[in-house]
């Protein structure tokens, strides 16, 4: 199967361009142990990836992915900030591209497809990701998970950036490692990619129903 007619693929960041999970994970334990919490593995902590940092934040105060209202306001602002100030600074030690990635967004660049980026990372991480790894020249638009009002599973900022480059949702497609990206493309009848790999929590991403499933980025290259 080919997508054809299109002119924007939108992308997830995490679990889909890079593999973040080591330095998120280093970021939740350095934030366990000052608060005097048992730490986790990383593949606990990457279970817990893909629904921003508050709900990452909340699923290792809690120790499982499951968020119930049972923490304190205070306890989980307190966390959030050792969180974010240790991310912040310790961003691309151990984050890097997933295969083929670099590769083939130049490649689909030089096509003349429009690149851009929805992730649900806060903002402010994901340009100094982006320029740590050499790839910031690539994307049109960029949002976060708190660029607009709402973030993916809601179909909101695909439809920004479709808005913002006046392209229609027929010419675009997402393409995401994740439930949160195939439900949000699927919320607005866009057609989606998902990848096999990355952080859906265990998950089969065709549970979803995405347009098409690849397991290398470069197959990007054969059906677009």
């Amino acid at each position: 199967m080919k997508l054809t007619d299109k002119k924007l693929l939108i992308f997830d960041l995490d679990g889909t361009l890079i593999n973040s999970a080591l330095d998120l994970a280093k970021a939740i334990n350095y934030m366990l142990e000052q608060l005097g919490k048992d730490t986790f593995n990383e593949a606990r902590i990457h279970g817990w990836v893909g629904n921003g940092a508050l709900t990452l934040v909340k699923r290792a105060l809690l120790g499982k992915r499951e968020v119930d209202d049972s923490l304190k306001s205070d306890d989980v602002d307190k966390a959030l900030k050792i969180f974010l100030d240790y991310y912040e600074a310790n961003l691309c030690n151990a984050t890097e591209p997933y295969p083929n990635v670099v590769n083939t967004l130049h490649a689909l660049k030089s096509k003349g497809y429009s690149l851009t980026i929805v992730t649900n990372k806060p903002f402010k991480f994901v340009a100094p990701i982006l320029k740590g790894l050499k790839m910031d020249s690539l994307f049109e638009v960029i949002l976060g998970g708190d660029s607009l009002e709402e973030k993916k599973p809601h179909p909101l900022p695909l439809l920004h950036v479709c808005q913002t480059l006046n392209i229609p949702i027929a010419n675009t497609v997402m393409i995401g490692d994740s439930k949160n990206d195939i439900q949000a493309a699927n919320a607005c009848s866009m057609e989606s990619v998902g990848v096999t790999y990355g952080y859906n929590y265990g998950e089969d991403i065709g549970v979803h129903h995405p347009s098409i499933i690849i397991d290398n980025f470069s197959e990007l290259n054969s059906i677009l």
